[in-house]
């Protein structure tokens, strides 16, 4: 299970990611996804981007942020199989 804090992931109401969807995941995806692969919920995930301390960079676009798949595997030590 990827977790940095089970109960917070738990409380959210969301499921830590397995291995297996963290590599399945498209080159960028929305707060909400991210927030789950780290295990934390979404609204720490948008209090923590809003204070800059998001552990992982994000892109804005008008009202809308993306999470770089890529920093997120690395920010969670997660390397994908060589093709």
């Amino acid at each position: 299970m990827i977790t940095n804090n089970a109960s917070e992931a738990a409380d959210s109401g969301a499921t830590a990611m397995t291995l297996d969807e963290l590599l399945a995941l498209p080159p960028t995806v929305n707060v909400t996804t991210a927030a789950r692969a780290l295990g934390i919920g979404v609204h720490k995930a948008y209090k923590l981007i809003k204070d800059g301390s998001f552990p992982v960079p994000t892109l804005t676009m008008g009202s809308t942020v993306k999470v770089p798949t890529a920093a997120l595997w690395r920010v969670l030590e997660v390397t994908p199989p060589v093709q």
